[in-house]
């Protein structure tokens, strides 16, 4: 079938429904979806996303319910073939990598290469962010998840200067010109929590995971209180609490969940907010690791059901599917008809006293880059690759793309 035919198709069915998640914005009320669909209901190609990118939610499964009572460990469990044919695409140091083939849930094949080596996540630390503001959603409301989802809906909070001083632009939709732009968040900003948690998974805007980190700490200090709470409120409690307290409470909040799920501090941890801003409120404590075993520890139990509740695992999966640019592993044209949930995340140093070049994204300090990925063909390959990198002054976004295709091409040949 032609190219031209396939989008023709795949528009046609986009028309019939809508999105979420393109089709979620009935549920999620996350506003730059709407630039999409309006796109769409003109007739136009929308081509900033490949065709995998267009899924339902209906679409957007958990892959592991049935085997949700298998243990980690159990399937965590090396298969030596399997890791003979994937490990031979890694060169050496500065790789590691776990790899689960989730295809038939009764027969998953793990691969392993230097998987419990730690480095900093960099912003696939905010997938932590966004486990611990379902977690604290969960203890408000905990018989009544669609309550959870209301109050993400509805309660909007400001930036102020949580969310400030970060590059990256988030997208913003005025429904009146049905126009969408994109700039820096400004500390008068005023988003949903959903679209807060958007900005901060689809564009890794960090300012939105400061703001849903100080959110996270609220609901837990207010508790049932929370859903009232007013913005003076808010900023009283970071004003008359002591640094000190307020940082044990920002490190409980993140790092508590994760150890509840068999997560340890050495499999993966988060130090401290995204932004310079807060610091005058939340120091750092414990510094931030990650390694690729830790982070398929949280993917396998996201996919079993079992990271809080099915039902919160299920939404914070449809948070993680990419319905914006795809980048570096996953912009792989391998993949561009799966669907993908994906984070990516970097941290990079230059010193000048140092030898070999060193530029945005090559630092010769260090250099990391690390991509999490759930791939799901529609021929009913699936699995699971959390990759990272400290490759000293080069770009690993293209080894990140290579690697990404030849995985692939081995799981989907055998």
């Amino acid at each position: 079938m032609k190219k031209a035919t396939v989008l023709f198709l795949i528009t046609g069915i986009l028309l019939s429904f809508g999105f979420y998640p393109i089709d979620g914005y009935e549920r999620s009320r996350i506003e730059r979806l709407l630039d999409i669909q309006n796109t769409l209901d003109k007739g136009e190609k929308y081509t900033r996303i490949p065709a995998g990118a267009f899924a339902s939610i209906d679409d957007i499964k958990l892959n592991l319910l049935s085997v949700n009572e298998k243990s980690v460990d159990e399937i965590l469990t090396e298969d030596k073939e399997f890791s003979k044919k994937l490990n031979r695409l890694f060169p050496g140091s500065g790789y590691s990598a776990s790899i689960l083939d989730i295809t038939d849930p009764d027969n998953t094949r793990y691969a392993a290469y230097r998987e419990n080596v730690g480095y900093q996540p960099g912003s696939v630390g905010k997938i932590a962010v966004l486990n611990a503001l379902f977690y604290e959603l969960q203890k408000i409301y905990p018989d009544d998840f669609e309550a959870r989802i209301s109050l993400l809906c509805n309660k909007r909070v400001k930036s102020g200067i949580w969310g400030v001083g970060d590059h990256h632009t988030v997208p913003i939709y005025d429904k009146e010109k049905n126009k969408l732009s994109r700039r820096q968040v400004i500390a008068s900003d005023e988003f949903t929590l959903f679209e807060w948690a958007d900005h901060m998974v689809s564009v890794s805007n960090n300012g939105a995971a400061s703001v849903l980190y100080r959110e996270a700490m609220l609901m837990s200090a207010f508790g049932m209180e929370y859903p009232r709470l007013t913005e003076e409120q808010s900023e009283n409690f970071f004003k008359n609490t002591k640094r000190d307290s307020l940082t044990k409470l920002a490190n409980t909040v993140v790092n508590d969940p994760l150890r509840e799920i068999g997560i340890s501090e050495d499999d993966w941890r988060l130090g401290g907010v995204f932004t310079n801003g807060p610091d005058k409120y939340v120091g750092r404590m414990g510094g931030s690791i990650g390694s690729p075993k830790g982070l398929m520890k949280y993917l396998l139990q996201l996919e079993q059901g079992k990271v809080i509740d099915s039902l919160s695992s299920l939404e914070m999966k449809r948070l993680l599917y990419i319905t914006d640019r795809r980048i570096r592993y996953a912009r792989s044209s391998r993949l561009d008809s799966a669907r993908v949930y994906f984070k990516s995340g970097s941290f990079y140093s230059c010193d000048k006293s140092r030898p070999g070049p060193c530029g945005e994204y090559a630092g010769n300090k260090f250099n990391y880059m690390n991509s999490v990925i759930i791939v799901e063909h529609d021929d009913g390959k699936k699995y699971i690759v959390c990759l990272m990198t400290n490759v000293l002054s080069k770009n690993s976004a293209g080894a990140h793309m290579y690697l990404a295709s030849e995985i692939d091409r081995i799981i989907t040949q055998d």
